[in-house]
């Protein structure tokens, strides 16, 4: 009887090792992606508000210089 020695398991170990080392990276790459979704959720909507405040004080300022625009355009000497 030949002497025979127990089966090798370190493929199944570097297996689990990876399978492991990529569900972490997933996890990762999943909480990066989040974050960054988040963050450009939030400046978007801050960069809109300000366009629209923008877009108020222009209209403001257009009525303000046709009221006084309309003052001035009186009798010239």
């Amino acid at each position: 009887m030949a002497n025979r020695a127990p089966p090798n398991d370190t493929g199944s170990t570097f297996n689990s090792t990876n399978d492991t080392a990529a569900s972490e990276l997933t996890a990762v790459v999943d909480e990066l992606l989040n974050q960054l979704n988040t963050k450009f959720s939030s400046i978007s909507s801050e960069l809109l508000s300000k366009m629209d405040d923008m877009s108020r004080r222009l209209d403001n300022l257009e009525a303000t210089v046709q009221t006084d625009g309309g003052k001035a355009s009186g009798p010239s000497k």
